[in-house]
C-alpha cells in the first residue's frame, strides 16, 4: 500500500515576472526553489503559501495553461479582505457561496490557472 504525502501540482507559466508578481508580490508566496538547466533555459520554480506547495514551470510540456486547482483552506474572508487591500490592478476577488456547502474564492493567475480556494461550513 501507498501513503501518499504530499500532491505538488504544477502550472503552466509564460512569462517569469509576471509570474513573480503575481504569486509572490500579491498572493506573498515565498519561493522554496528555483532550477534552469542553464541562464537561458526555461525557469521551474517551487513556491509556497500557507501550506500549499506549487510548481511553476516556463518548460513546454510541463503543465496545461488553464488547470485549475481546488484548494480547502480556513479563513477565507479574512485572507479575502487582506488580498482586496493589496489594491491589485487585474485581480479584485470576490466570495461566492458553494453549491456543495460553505464558501470559494476563485484566483486567476496571468496563464489563466485558476486557484479555487474553498472554506467548507462557512457560509
Amino acid at each position: 500500500m501507498i501513503d501518499v504525502l504530499q500532491t505538488i501540482p504544477v502550472l503552466r507559466i509564460f512569462d517569469e515576472a509576471k509570474a513573480r508578481e503575481f504569486y509572490c508580490g500579491w498572493l506573498g508566496c515565498t519561493v522554496e526553489f528555483e532550477h534552469r538547466f542553464e541562464p537561458t533555459a526555461p525557469l521551474y520554480m517551487g513556491v509556497i503559501l500557507h501550506g500549499l506547495s506549487l510548481h511553476l514551470s516556463e518548460h513546454h510540456g510541463d503543465g496545461t495553461p488553464g488547470t485549475h486547482v481546488f484548494i480547502r483552506c480556513k479563513n477565507l474572508r479574512t485572507w479575502n479582505a487582506e488580498l482586496l487591500a493589496k489594491n491589485y490592478n487585474y485581480n479584485r476577488p470576490g466570495i461566492e457561496d458553494a453549491f456543495w456547502g460553505g464558501i470559494c474564492m476563485t484566483l486567476t493567475d496571468p496563464f489563466c490557472n485558476k486557484l479555487i480556494f474553498s472554506e467548507q461550513d462557512a457560509a
